[in-house]
């Protein structure tokens, strides 16, 4: 479970700001783009740990993440047992932006998923609401 704490987890776990999904755009353009941005999908991180994204919950608004893959030191036997599993869940806090949580191997931390393009997500986490950091992944 080292590098899943370390970099999915450590990762996930650790945030800063990020922005909102076309901040900078025009009103009008920026309700358009927030229609247009579609989260459901496979992502990437650089160190190719990646996840599938899905709208779920009972109103279809929460999105959902499956670890679909680990590459490199993250890809230990403990946590490839988490590798085609849900692992995260979080429920829509604005446009582009979902909250909630990341658990795996006993460990869970607070996440903020945010799409800031058609094809890119930022996972920020939180640990203990002081270790924070933000990975960005896109599509695949």
């Amino acid at each position: 479970m080292q590098f899943l704490k370390t970099s999915l987890l450590a990762g996930l776990l650790l945030a800063t700001s990020i922005p909102a999904f076309a901040q900078d755009a025009a009103p009008a353009a920026q309700g358009e783009a927030a229609l247009a941005a579609d989260p459901s999908g496979d992502f990437v991180d650089e160190y190719g740990t990646s996840f599938s994204f899905t709208l779920c919950g009972e109103s279809g608004t929460d999105l959902c993440g499956v670890l679909t893959n680990l590459e490199g030191e993250s890809a230990t036997e403990e946590n490839l047992a988490f590798v085609g599993k849900q692992v995260m869940q979080a429920q829509q806090t604005a446009p582009n932006e979902w909250k909630g949580s990341l658990s795996a191997g006993g460990m869970t931390a607070d996440a903020t998923i945010t799409q800031t393009g058609p094809d890119t997500i930022e996972i920020q986490g939180c640990r203990a609401g002081i270790l924070c950091q933000t990975l960005a992944y896109n599509r695949v």
